[in-house]
């Protein structure tokens, strides 16, 4: 038999031990989780949009679209009008672009399926990045030469930290497709590894 005391403090130790467990197991998941992990990720997308035509083709630098990314933490999918700004008139009666017109004429947005994702708990900032020379194609391949989106990098905290540490590795410098308003100086300095405390992208 067990005294009083020696019951609470099993008792306590078996409830450190389920929680060490629980926060292991969730740890694991999350971190490990195929949303974040997926390389090679292509959903099939409402309208089947052609980076490869639109960014490389044509060369539509990344920010006619994705307006914000130079000063917001989010890139945004632009809105239907982005593309009618074309569409008006090039392709107007294509077949595949029938769900953009019924979108702009509706005003409705298109159901986008997001490539991308980090768990809630991860913060990343875009325009931090952009501002610092870091090219777009760092995280998301070279995006010009791809059709419809991929996940490219398994986006893993793991993966973070090793550019961080080594960014001389991992970092694509801004190339002119992006048509981001890169400092040049920004430019001309050797790359500095990035902060690799928790709170810079936990908080």
């Amino acid at each position: 038999m067990f005294t009083a005391s020696q019951d609470r403090t099993i008792k306590r130790s078996i409830v450190s031990i389920l929680i060490l467990a629980a926060i292991g197991a969730g740890s694991f998941y999350f971190l490990r989780h195929p949303s974040v992990m997926d390389v090679g990720y292509r959903p099939q997308q409402p309208v089947p949009f052609d980076h490869s035509v639109h960014a490389g083709n044509l060369g539509i630098s990344c920010v006619y679209c994705h307006t914000s990314v130079e000063t917001s933490p989010h890139s945004t999918v632009p809105p239907t009008q982005t593309c009618m700004n074309c569409h008006v008139s090039v392709k107007r009666d294509s077949p595949r672009l029938q769900l953009v017109r019924e979108s702009y004429e509706n005003n409705t947005p298109i159901q986008w399926v997001r490539v991308h994702r980090l768990p809630d708990y991860a913060f990343f900032n875009h325009s931090r990045h952009i501002t610092a020379g870091i090219d777009c194609a760092s995280c998301h391949g070279e995006v010009e030469k791809q059709g419809v989106i991929v996940q490219k990098k398994p986006l893993t905290m793991g993966w973070c930290l090793d550019c961080h540490r080594n960014p001389d590795e991992y970092v694509i410098r801004t190339r002119p497709i992006t048509g981001v308003d890169v400092d040049p100086a920004v430019l001309s300095r050797p790359l500095r590894k990035g902060p690799q405390n928790c709170s810079t992208c936990h908080h």
